[in-house]
């Protein structure tokens, strides 16, 4: 075994090695196992019928990874698998075994974007080289509320180096650590970012759910080009405590499930207030404790979807698929409307001047209590330049160059810039009230494009999350359909703290639609 895949298995890597090989064909699903595609509901009614252990699921989930994402088309998706895994999941058994259930996530396994803290022989790393000494003391809040309801914590995912805050030439799901992930429909076109591993272990079935996390567009993005459902939650619903930050005024963590009811079955593990982590969207009490319960075939019915009416006519392909999913809301019972709310996110350089000293901020405060030799942001570009053939052979870091020489948080061009942000919220909540609507929504993205770690990611002129990020609002992202063998996705948004309006929506549409497909893992486009 090279050191190189060891480095990015950890101590588990020995187990792949005593595992039969599964032979590949390209073009072709990969042999679908007896749990693909398994919803976390149904995994629970096995386990509680005991046709199904965790310990079983464990080890189906641990051998998916070793012949799809190592082997085989070689996803590159896992960054480092979680040593205890099997270990964990044997003691959630014998708990279940004496009648202690913990809840719907109970010997759930579990990935974990490799930007999130967790107390174990695990590293976080963001992908970076540069943090490969960076075993946590202690959880994420997250993290540990994901233990405390029974999941399996199966690995670590890999991601856009720094979530994509290194270069503006970046190809998302390429870390210097991981390499490139690969997307699980057609190989060589890009699973968006930067919780690339995340949703592409969701969509090729190497875990139940995982969790991923967003500034702007890195769970939106990635759930539409890899068909799977992504939540970015309201800004404060999770914590972000022992999460590696870009912006505190941004940044969240967020749920990938093949379903709604998967997403939402996560997302009550992982919602919780944390007292040291302050937002600025003030959560109603008490939070629902199961968001599973807003599951709800009827939820179209009477609302009013507001449509961003410039994505009406963009693309052909994407058009169709749009006027698809608009007839079916409406033969749900709902009425669309159309709008123009992307427009409230056109503040030329306001969001890149408070990412840039947010960054700053967040990461030296990060780095200077982490268990990483490197403790700032000033020795992170130097352990950069330092090995630039191994961390930087495509790209560079101008943007960590950017925010180095940023001030402080009391800086007045960045208080301005922040205000402008900070009014995205009052826009959106005008419009909300304008047009009586209950939420809003566009396609995602457009097609993935292909791979170009020369010239970087080809974005595709969609991104109808990106008011959601600025204002710190709820999104929830589904697919929508299939466009020459690639998915598209639907994004929904909706005001502070409504995701259960959004889950009900979300459920409602993917009811009439079905419009997930699992991935055929093909070389390339068919022409």
């Amino acid at each position: 075994m090279k050191r190189r895949s060891f480095i990015r298995l950890g101590p588990a890597a020995g187990l792949f090695a005593l595992m039969p090989a599964f032979a590949w064909q390209p073009g072709r699903a990969t042999a679908p196992g007896e749990y693909a595609e398994m919803t976390v509901a149904e995994m629970q009614k096995r386990m509680q019928s005991g046709r199904l252990t965790s310990l079983a699921l464990t080890r189906y989930y641990l051998g998916e990874i070793a012949r799809t994402d190592q082997a085989g088309p070689k996803l590159a998706s896992v960054i480092e698998i979680n040593p205890d895994a099997l270990r964990i999941a044997a003691l959630l058994d014998k708990e279940r075994k004496s009648g202690r259930i913990r809840g719907p996530l109970h010997g759930i396994p579990v990935l974990i974007k490799d930007n999130i803290d967790t107390a174990d022989h695990m590293k976080t790393t963001a992908g970076s080289l540069a943090l490969l000494d960076n075993v946590a003391s202690k959880d994420a809040f997250l993290v540990a509320r994901l233990r405390e309801a029974g999941a399996v914590i199966l690995g670590k995912t890999n991601l856009s180096e720094w979530a994509n805050f290194r270069s503006t030439r970046s190809s998302s799901g390429w870390s210097s650590r991981g390499g490139q992930t690969r997307n699980p429909y057609v190989l060589d076109r890009s699973p968006c970012g930067s919780s690339s591993g995340s949703a592409v272990a969701v969509a090729a079935n190497l875990c139940a759910v995982a969790v991923g996390t967003e500034t702007n567009g890195s769970i939106a993005c990635p759930a539409s080009m890899n068909g799977v459902v992504g939540i970015k939650p309201t800004v404060g619903l999770v914590s972000r405590s022992g999460v590696i930050p870009i912006s505190k005024t941004q940044d969240t963590a967020g749920p990938f499930g093949r379903t709604v009811a998967d997403a939402a079955a996560l997302l009550s593990a992982m919602a919780g207030q944390d007292p040291a982590d302050p937002t600025q969207h003030k959560a109603p009490q008490p939070l629902p404790a199961d968001y599973t319960t807003f599951l709800d075939a009827g939820g179209l019915k009477g609302k009013r979807i507001g449509v961003e009416k410039t994505m009406l006519k963009k693309h052909e392909g994407i058009d169709s698929l749009l006027a698809r999913a608009l007839e079916q809301m409406k033969a749900a019972g709902a009425e669309i409307v159309e709008v123009e709310y992307m427009k409230v996110q056109q503040l030329p350089g306001a969001e890149s001047m408070v990412l840039q000293y947010e960054f700053k901020d967040g990461i030296n405060r990060y780095l200077s209590a982490s268990n990483a030799k490197i403790k700032s942001l000033e020795s992170l570009i130097a352990f950069n330049n330092a090995n630039k053939a191994k961390v930087m052979p495509h790209f560079g870091q101008e943007l960590f160059e950017l925010s180095q020489a940023k001030g402080d948080l009391n800086t007045k061009e960045y208080k301005e810039a922040l205000e402008k942000i900070n009014g995205v919220a009052d826009a959106l909540n005008s419009l909300f009230d304008k047009h009586r609507l209950d939420a809003l929504c566009g396609p995602s993205t457009g097609a993935a494009w292909c791979i170009d770690v020369v010239n970087g990611d080809f974005w595709t002129g969609y991104g109808s999350y990106g008011p959601a990020a600025l204002s710190g609002f709820p999104s929830i992202t589904l697919p929508m359909g299939m466009l020459n063998g690639l998915p598209v996705g639907i994004s929904f948004l909706a005001r502070a703290y409504q995701e259960p309006e959004l889950i009900r929506i979300a459920y409602a549409y993917e009811q009439v639609g079905r419009h997930r497909v699992a991935p055929g893992f093909l070389k390339s486009v068919r022409s």
